[in-house]
């Protein structure tokens, strides 16, 4: 497919997009072989401006009932409310990334959603952006502290600053106003880690390489550790709620949804986040003292995951 070449022959531009196609392959085999039953299919794509990419998609697995792994690099220019509306300090872009969410077939199994993205306004200004949380439909704390515990030692490796800054940034942005609740146990968000200001590209982009690297070992070991474990009826129902919810949050408030529709993406593979089935019950309220109360309760901003 000749329109999802790398955008110019820029060092920089090449370099990130060949990393972050490479990356799409090795989490998709992966999760392929954590799931060990289905494949992912690919579907590639044009931008109705310039570029494109592959969309990855996993449906029907042993663990995992829909998932995606999107890789794109795109490039043209935003209306200017576009621009404006997303900040942006230019309406010439170029963009690069893989986005991955995966909805697991079990309720005794957890969400999750990972990015890794760079971006170039057409005013020379460039920055990384991305992260990783968790969506568990029952909050299991010691895999929840497991999680958090990883993602805290590879933001160590690269500055200290880094996890207490993200990981507020990331229960402040994975969060429904409307619900006050958090969508999940959260992680890590940033966005526009400045080239030149931040770090230099160097150090910013292999932050984002580890980020985007740890995603696949550390939600693998969690879907394996859970594989087995039963699951009733009344939980399933709680899994298609909590699905409502990531639904609600994906649609009216996350910016890479908005992103996409603004830059005419590709509406396909922007609403790949979605869930296959979700249920929204009128003014469901958990009975106190049941497992259901008990994640909820978690749902909050600034839980010290660590200690």
């Amino acid at each position: 497919m000749s329109s999802v070449a790398v955008a110019s022959d820029t060092t920089v531009r090449a370099t990130v997009e060949a990393w972050m196609r490479d990356f799409q392959n090795r989490l998709c085999a992966k999760l392929e072989e954590t799931d060990g039953g289905a494949t992912f299919q690919t579907d590639a794509w044009d931008h109705s401006q310039r570029g494109g990419g592959y969309t990855r998609v996993i449906q029907n697995g042993n663990i995992l009932e829909k998932g995606g792994v999107a890789f794109s690099a795109v490039w043209g220019e935003m209306s200017a409310a576009a621009a404006q509306q997303l900040l942006m300090p230019d309406p010439s872009f170029f963009a690069t990334g893989v986005s991955v969410v995966m909805h697991p077939r079990s309720p005794r199994q957890p969400i999750a959603h990972m990015n890794v993205r760079y971006f170039e306004a057409g005013n020379g200004d460039a920055w990384f952006g991305g992260g990783l949380d968790l969506t568990p439909i029952y909050v299991d704390e010691q895999q929840a502290r497991h999680f958090h515990r990883r993602i805290y030692e590879v933001c160590q490796r690269h500055n200290p600053n880094y996890y207490p800054q993200f990981k507020r940034w990331a229960d402040d942005y994975f969060y429904l106003p409307h619900r006050q609740e958090t969508r999940g146990v959260g992680g890590i968000f940033f966005d526009r880690l400045m080239v030149g200001e931040d770090g230099s590209f160097e150090e910013l982009f292999a932050f984002v390489q580890d980020v985007g690297n740890l995603f696949g070992a550390v939600y693998s070991d969690i879907l394996l550790a859970n594989r087995t474990l039963p699951f009733t009826e009344q939980q399933k129902q709680w899994q298609l709620i909590r699905r409502g919810r990531y639904a609600e949050f994906n649609l009216a408030i996350d910016r890479g949804t908005r992103f996409g529709l603004e830059t005419n993406g590709r509406t396909e593979s922007i609403l790949m986040s979605l869930p296959p089935q979700a249920e929204w019950y009128y003014n469901r309220q958990s009975e106190p003292g049941s497992p259901e109360a008990a994640t909820q309760a978690w749902l909050r901003k600034d839980v010290d995951w660590l200690n």
